[in-house]
């Protein structure tokens, strides 16, 4: 089993940043790869990002990337999402995944779950 713990979500004015992280325990952190989704209301779970177990291979998707960037402190158990120039449309829970295989963790199935955390833009 893995627990994952969020935190860092809150109220932002459009333009700005946060960065949430997600405290991992269970199991060896470095053998995980580690990802975001996110979930805006009345919508289903998007992909936002996943890293590699060691951290050398990370992607994100498409309407995200150039802004928000996925880092993991494996001496911590520790992955962030760093985001920047938020948009009102990145309002959404954004929970924090966790599956051995970063492939298979981008298809959102039999990956590990946080509770999520709420990211709120203003405009």
């Amino acid at each position: 089993q893995v627990q994952l713990v969020e935190s860092g979500g809150g109220l932002v004015q459009a333009g700005g940043s946060l960065r949430l992280s997600c405290a991992a325990s269970g199991r060896t952190f470095s053998s995980l790869a580690m990802g975001w989704f996110r979930q805006a209301p009345g919508k289903g779970r998007d992909f936002v990002a996943v890293i590699s177990g060691n951290g050398e291979i990370a992607w994100s998707a498409a309407s995200v990337k150039g802004r928000f960037t996925i880092s993991r402190d494996n001496a911590k158990n520790t992955v962030y999402l760093q985001m920047n120039s938020l948009k009102p449309e990145a309002t959404a829970i954004y929970s924090c995944a966790a599956h051995p295989a970063s492939v298979q963790l981008q298809r959102g199935q039999d990956n590990y779950w946080g509770q999520g955390t709420q990211v709120t833009v203003s405009s």
